[in-house]
């Protein structure tokens, strides 16, 4: 097990206990650095050895509460070797503690890889639960709890990301997105787009922060209001599920979804994607997509 460490909590001296052997999945802030847990403090000083995706963000919550740790990097472009190590480091019977830079480990970000081979060795892997973007935003929305959908980042290409959220629009569910402050405006216009302007929608921005903001309305009134000037920050968009009756697909509808998705690839992928979104027979939709490509769709 690991030796005990001590750290400082509101002026107050605390011990971490020593660890057992296991890779522990430790959520972060997303901002606001008084959103951390004492049991993930707990495990952040006494874990043998703490990996992060930026050392520099991670040092910054770590001088915040006096852990006078050095953590290690580990992220998509040094995977496959710090990986390596670190699952070297579970091997030998050591506990390695996993940090993102904001929010909960495995939702975009590189920690994935790292879990599944952990699991795969036959080492145990221990969550520890905190901030979350998407259900903080979730929790400020007033939008339906009972049934939501993460999605991550859209594509970044307008043909793709049309396409994608035309598979998405009849789902009743509400949809959680991440997007980079240079591409809300066109998001939100494709939202509008493809699920119609009074779909409603929230954009909740730089959850935790100072300059903290939520926005709820019909989308066609919350784009008009985001395009008037540069946005910054973090970006958390969430979309309201498709109102009831909205999986009816009339001609128009369904020739609207099948010529996007024809922008991004070819008819058999097409046809199976449509079939999943739509539920109409595959073969029907496969006859129509050629149609669509020869020019023949009148």
């Amino acid at each position: 097990m690991s030796g005990e460490r001590t750290f400082l909590v509101g002026g107050h001296l605390l011990t971490a206990p020593p660890l057992e052997p296991a890779l522990y999945v430790v959520a972060t802030p997303i901002g606001n650095l008084g959103d951390i847990t004492i049991r993930a403090l707990e495990t952040l000083a006494a874990a043998d050895i703490l990996a992060c995706e930026d050392t520099r963000i991670t040092r910054r919550l770590l001088e915040r509460y006096d852990i006078r740790r050095r953590p290690v990097a580990y992220h998509e472009h040094n995977a496959d070797v710090a990986g390596a190590r670190l699952l070297e480091a579970l091997a030998a019977g050591k506990s390695v503690a996993l940090a993102s830079d904001a929010g909960t480990p495995l939702v975009s970000d590189p920690g994935f890889r790292l879990v599944t081979a952990a699991r795969e060795a036959g080492h145990r892997v221990i969550p520890l639960p905190g901030a979350s973007a998407p259900l903080a935003a979730l929790a400020a929305s007033g939008m339906p709890s009972d049934d939501f959908r993460f999605i991550g980042f859209l594509p970044a290409k307008d043909a793709a990301r049309r396409a994608r959220l035309s598979e998405l629009a009849s789902l009743p569910s509400t949809l959680i997105l991440f997007e980079a402050p240079v591409r809300l405006n066109p998001t939100l216009a494709a939202i509008a787009e493809t699920m119609g302007g009074e779909r409603p929608v929230t954009v909740a921005r730089e959850l935790t922060k100072r300059f903290e903001t939520v926005r709820t309305g019909a989308v066609k009134d919350i784009g008009a209001e985001f395009a008037a000037g540069p946005v910054k920050g973090e970006i958390v968009i969430l979309v309201a599920p498709a109102p009831s009756g909205e999986t009816e697909w009339t001609p128009e509808k369904l020739d609207n979804l099948l010529a996007d998705l024809l922008e991004t690839m070819p008819v058999s992928k097409a046809a199976r994607e449509a079939a999943e979104t739509t539920g109409l027979p595959k073969n029907e939709l496969y006859r129509r997509l050629l149609e669509l490509k020869d020019g023949d769709g009148s």
